[in-house]
């Protein structure tokens, strides 16, 4: 079947490369193999499963509706299920978006929202240019890729992102958030940056693809205010943040940050296709059709989602994530302390990243300020082969593939918990032996 794949499908196809599974049963955290190996997930659809594989208030949403007679296809129709998906996204909200908001259904991706927003804003300001962020990730359509960070001729002003361990301007922590405000505020203000007044600006509170940065709440609240005063819309990417991912329902709950639009989905689908914009009444400015999509109207998605957001937030799986995650960056840390190869262990929630890196590699750039070794690609994809071994799946990311990570469903269980740390860092230990050995 593996060799059928790699002679039939596209060259562009990306997890089937470093992850060969042939997936046939799965639940919750664990995925059973064609061989019948059995893996801990926490890949879980890139995010997309909140609850893990084929969890049981999910499934029954999906038998609810098809045991109904219930059209499953419906273009941008009311129906039963779409208001009840809606009055449970808007009792998730944040308060201040709420209560003055409209919701636009998409086409079923994340980035097919990205584009509606970015639609949205420019017909509602009236203007065209847009702020985006380095190492940001919004999709691969073509206005998606221009606001991400690998982009190339584009009609996006490109911002510093804060971070402290490959800060732009070589200094982090707070001090290298205030520059990158700084910086922000001086290319919108001085009349010779070559910046017009924008659209909007769009940003990840964490910045999942770019490596698993989180946004310090200081920062983000500080382009709150900068995009207030002058009239710019803030579109929130929370495509892989939303959904209790980082501790809070919504990720910029943490900074207390009201957005004018959200970008949702992944796991608002409950693992099926579904994409919406949540965006303040005012900004509705849109003719009939000014954007649509054929499968906007997915019913078992909608209800799956209903089921999701309901069991997230009744459960109380948002402050577990955020208990969680505490946990396991506490365990994971000292990796870094006993393995130089291990360059930083960071993330929010259920969203950790561990960056791996050559100590003995060139230290250029505002690197070289911190003494920050370069990203390694090569010992990340390692770590990654050696968990697959050890039947753990994991995903990789960072700006050059560099950042082995985690995103478990919030369902995941203490020994699960337990499982996962065990098996990832026997994987980084073997690897970083395997390293110490080819040294001379």
């Amino acid at each position: 079947m593996l060799r059928r794949q790699a002679a039939r499908e596209s060259a562009a196809r990306t997890y089937a490369r470093a992850l060969p599974i042939v997936p046939v049963r799965a639940r919750g955290l664990t995925v059973e193999g064609a061989d019948g190996r059995r893996y801990l997930d926490c890949l879980s659809g890139a995010g997309t499963l909140a609850l893990g594989h084929n969890h049981p208030v999910v499934l029954e949403a999906v038998r609810k509706v098809l045991d109904s007679g219930a059209p499953l296809h419906v273009l941008d129709l009311a129906t039963p299920i779409k208001d009840a998906f809606v009055t449970e996204l808007f009792h998730t909200l944040p308060p201040g978006l709420a209560d003055h908001a409209r919701v636009q259904f998409c086409g079923p991706a994340g980035t097919d929202a990205v584009e509606a927003a970015l639609t949205l804003v420019r017909a509602a300001t009236g203007r065209t240019g847009v702020l985006a962020f380095t190492g940001a990730y919004h999709g691969m359509t073509a206005g998606s890729r221009e606001v991400s960070g690998g982009a190339s001729e584009v009609r996006v002003t490109r911002l510093p992102y804060p971070q402290d361990y490959r800060c732009p301007f070589g200094v982090g922590g707070g001090r290298g958030a205030e520059l990158a405000a700084r910086w922000t505020e001086s290319v919108l203000d001085d009349p010779k940056s070559g910046v017009r007044p924008p659209a909007g600006m769009i940003l990840e509170p964490v910045q999942g693809e770019g490596g698993v940065i989180p946004a310090p709440d200081a920062w983000m609240r500080r382009m709150r205010r900068i995009t207030a005063d002058r009239a710019i819309p803030l579109i929130v990417d929370e495509v892989q943040t939303g959904v209790g991912r980082t501790g809070a329902f919504w990720a910029v709950e943490h900074s207390g940050v009201t957005p004018d639009v959200m970008v949702l989905s992944k796991a608002i689908g409950g693992s099926l296709p579904l994409a919406v914009i949540v965006y303040r009444d005012e900004l509705d400015v849109w003719e009939p059709g000014a954007h649509a999509g054929t499968f906007r109207g997915n019913q078992l998605a909608m209800a799956a989602g209903t089921a999701t957001l309901a069991h997230v937030r009744a459960n109380g799986l948002a402050e577990r994530a955020a208990t969680l995650g505490d946990r396991i960056l506490r365990q994971l840390r000292p990796l870094a302390d006993d393995h130089p190869c291990v360059g930083d262990v960071r993330g929010r929630g259920l969203m950790i990243g561990v960056e791996m890196v050559d100590p003995e590699g060139d230290r250029g750039g505002p690197d070289a300020v911190r003494k920050t070794p370069p990203a390694s690609p090569e010992l990340a994809a390692a770590v990654q082969r050696e968990c697959l071994r050890r039947g753990l799946i994991v995903e990789l990311g960072g700006r050059h593939a560099g950042v082995v990570r985690l995103l478990p469903p919030l369902t995941i269980t203490d020994e699960q918990t337990a499982a996962v740390l065990d098996r990832l860092s026997d994987a980084v230990r073997a690897v970083a032996r395997a390293r110490a050995k080819e040294r001379p």
